[in-house]
């Protein structure tokens, strides 16, 4: 079984992206997967500026595009493939991270973690519960059931993913990732109308695997965990560095972020 670990780093990385992106490379040799890492944009996804939403420097700063749309070019690079994993720049690999294609042993066509399924302190449950709220009520009242609890709406948190790709290529309709997020559905999204203001890649795919029914895996808290979130960060194989201006330093004293979470 041949498979494709992904990641983006536009632009000059800062020293966790390289501490980051250096674990992955190791995970992958490791395991035996081929690993690209995307440096320079391909997909140049950017609002409508006469309808978005957003504000000009959300995409000017970074040359006219939304960087946020860079690692659905992965799509392009499933040819040859049977498993294609997506990981962001900010997500670092434990040295002892078990093989995550066994967790693989359906037949859906895509996995990755919810984030109301996670190990969560309090305060992070109160904030997804209104964010998912904020993101997903529109959608769900528009008969795209995102199964509401306690916690709020379900969605996956997409800073991990992992794509069997036979089964998955179908719902792209032949489309290259380009063409895939500049489908009509998803221009609300690429252009922050409403309280998609700010929303991510995340949004958009999580409606996506709503809306088509894509068979999905609901992968352990273990694959992806949010740092500072999660109350059991010691015990999470892929730890995800996300909000990085509220991480110590920005995340530049690498070292002191590893004591962090293996303490």
């Amino acid at each position: 079984m041949k498979t494709l670990v992904y990641q983006v780093s536009v632009g000059k990385p800062s020293a966790l992206y390289k501490h980051c992106i250096k674990s992955v490379h190791n995970y992958c040799e490791k395991h035996g997967f081929d690993h690209f890492v995307q440096t320079t944009p391909k997909m140049f996804i950017k609002p409508d500026p006469f309808f978005t939403n957003r504000s000009e420097d959300s995409y000017m700063k970074y040359g006219g595009y939304l960087p946020i749309y860079e690692k659905e070019n992965a799509f392009d690079m499933m040819d040859g493939y049977d498993r294609l994993l997506i990981v962001d720049a900010d997500i670092y690999i434990r040295p002892d991270a078990p093989n995550i294609l066994e967790e693989l042993d359906c037949n859906c066509a895509f996995a990755a973690v919810s984030e109301r399924e996670m190990s969560l302190q309090s305060w992070y449950k109160n904030k997804i519960i209104n964010y998912s709220r904020m993101q997903y009520t529109q959608l769900h009242n528009n008969q795209t059931d995102f199964k509401p609890n306690d916690l709020g709406f379900e969605f996956f948190n997409m800073g991990m993913m992992l794509i069997n790709v036979e089964r998955f290529k179908p719902y792209l309709k032949g489309q290259t990732g380009k063409q895939f997020i500049q489908r009509s559905e998803f221009k609300e999204f690429v252009d922050g109308m409403g309280s998609w203001k700010w929303s991510t890649d995340q949004t958009l795919l999580n409606f996506f695997l709503k809306k088509y029914r894509i068979p999905t895996r609901h992968l352990g808290w273990q694959w992806n965990g949010l740092f500072t979130a999660n109350d059991k960060i010691e015990e999470c194989h892929f730890v995800h560095f996300f909000l990085k201006d509220k991480l110590p330093n920005k995340g530049e004293d690498v070292d002191e972020l590893m004591k962090l979470i293996n303490a």
